[in-house]
């Protein structure tokens, strides 16, 4: 535990250890959390000062904390006085960022012996020197590895034993350090994280993300961010993180490339990974057959309830898609045979497990028609009270579903997702 009300040093705290923790007001509310530390690194053997906090507070917003308001840094929670400035953090040139910019850097140690001064920063500690006063102290250290060994030598060295300013230069920087902090981040506030990153340091996370996890973080990106991304990409893995992504989203920013762009990835993604997208892209994206994902939950009108809240339990599911499963006749890939209603899955909970899903469907609701247009998909889903809907073809074919979430990202503004990045940003 460190305070800062004690007028001297008390503690040392490790930066990786604050990442998400609380941040409460001086009555015990929590506010926010904390997101990452502000240091300026000057040249010369002097330690560092920190500047502040940016924390993330109601509506993802990350905003600043100066380090002056910071009364208590305590096992699991930061405790500051006076009202938090709302508007968004804006970083300045003088400014670095512990978790986003310096873990992982590698540096030098002054005194160390040739060939083995090379080490790379995985953590740092922050020392409180006074009332409102704190400084970057001292730096946990690892060596390459070197031979069979996967990891190298760690030690925990003071700051001033890094060679002069090295630390503040752009070099090699992994990203494993950063990772670790995403770990229990939904994929939404990873993205939001990827997004404020600046442009190099973006580019060490996306090449260390795995191909599934960077799918799930680009669904949750605007238009522009996953076209970037993409683009940047090598183009067998580009195309191994489409198939990693929802047959809609993949569709989505596909039809954002170029056609021959866009072409030649589908050429590269396998087969029966490819062919639901190309029947997506067939559609406008402001139709039902365009807004549609093309996996809901399909079952056999012989199958049991029991299979169809197993299936509901699949922790990939989304909410929306989880609220309801379908009943088709074979084949039960889309386009299936012919669809024969759908079953919410509160009537699943009051019907008993060993009884079949076809005697639960509710044929009262007329399935959606993949040419119908925004509007009337809005409204249907209103109508109804649905967080998803059927479509079908002219034959009566179950096509796919759509989810309330990819209507409202067809409603609400393009930018919506960092919206409050235009906001008027600065600190006093």
């Amino acid at each position: 535990m460190a305070r800062t009300t004690s007028g001297k040093a008390t503690g040392r705290i490790f930066v990786s250890h604050l990442a998400g923790k609380a941040v409460f007001d001086q009555d015990g509310d929590q506010v926010g959390r904390v997101r990452d530390v502000i240091v300026q690194l000057i040249g010369g053997p002097e330690r560092p000062r920190v500047l502040g906090l940016v924390g993330e507070v109601t509506g993802k917003r990350r905003v600043f904390l100066p380090i002056t308001r910071v009364t208590a840094i305590e096992t699991g929670q930061v405790i500051s006085s006076g009202l938090i400035n709302m508007r968004r953090f804006q970083q300045r040139p003088n400014e670095t960022l512990v978790l986003a910019e310096l873990l992982d850097r590698r540096v030098r140690l002054a005194s160390g012996p040739e060939g083995r001064d090379e080490v790379q920063i995985r953590d740092v500690a922050i020392e409180n020197t006074g009332p409102g006063d704190w400084e970057l102290a001292q730096v946990f250290v690892q060596h390459p590895a070197k031979g069979l060994r996967r990891r190298g030598e760690s030690a925990v060295v003071d700051w001033e034993a890094l060679s002069g300013t090295a630390v503040a230069e752009p070099g090699l920087q992994e990203a494993a350090a950063l990772l670790a902090s995403f770990e229990q981040m939904r994929a939404a506030d990873i993205a939001r994280a990827v997004h404020e990153l600046n442009p190099k340091r973006r580019g060490e996370v996306i090449a260390a993300l795995d191909d599934e996890r960077l799918a799930d973080v680009l669904e949750e990106m605007p238009e522009e961010d996953q076209v970037e991304i993409l683009v940047r990409l090598e183009v067998e893995r580009a195309a191994d993180v489409l198939e990693e992504m929802d047959p809609d989203d993949a569709a989505d920013l596909l039809g954002d490339l170029p056609v021959e762009e866009a072409e030649r990835l589908l050429g590269l993604m396998e087969p029966e990974e490819a062919a639901p997208v190309r029947r997506l892209l067939s559609y406008s994206d402001d139709t039902a057959g365009g807004l549609m994902t093309s996996e809901p939950i399909i079952l056999p009108p012989d199958a049991t309830v029991a299979e169809a809240l197993a299936r509901i339990r699949r922790p990939a599911l989304t909410p929306a898609l989880a609220a309801q499963v379908y009943v088709c006749r074979a084949p039960l890939e889309t386009p299936t045979g012919r669809f024969l209603g759908m079953v919410h899955f509160q009537r699943l909970l009051r019907e008993p497990p060993a009884s079949m899903v076809s005697g639960a469907v509710d044929n009262g609701v007329e399935p959606l028609r993949a040419e119908q247009p925004l509007r009337e998909v809005t409204r249907f889903m209103a109508t109804y009270n649905l967080v998803a809907a059927p479509v079908v073809d002219e034959s009566g074919h179950l096509l796919g579903a759509v989810t309330v979430d990819d209507v409202l990202d067809h409603v609400l503004p393009g930018d919506w997702r960092h919206q409050d990045l235009t906001d008027e940003g600065g600190r006093v």
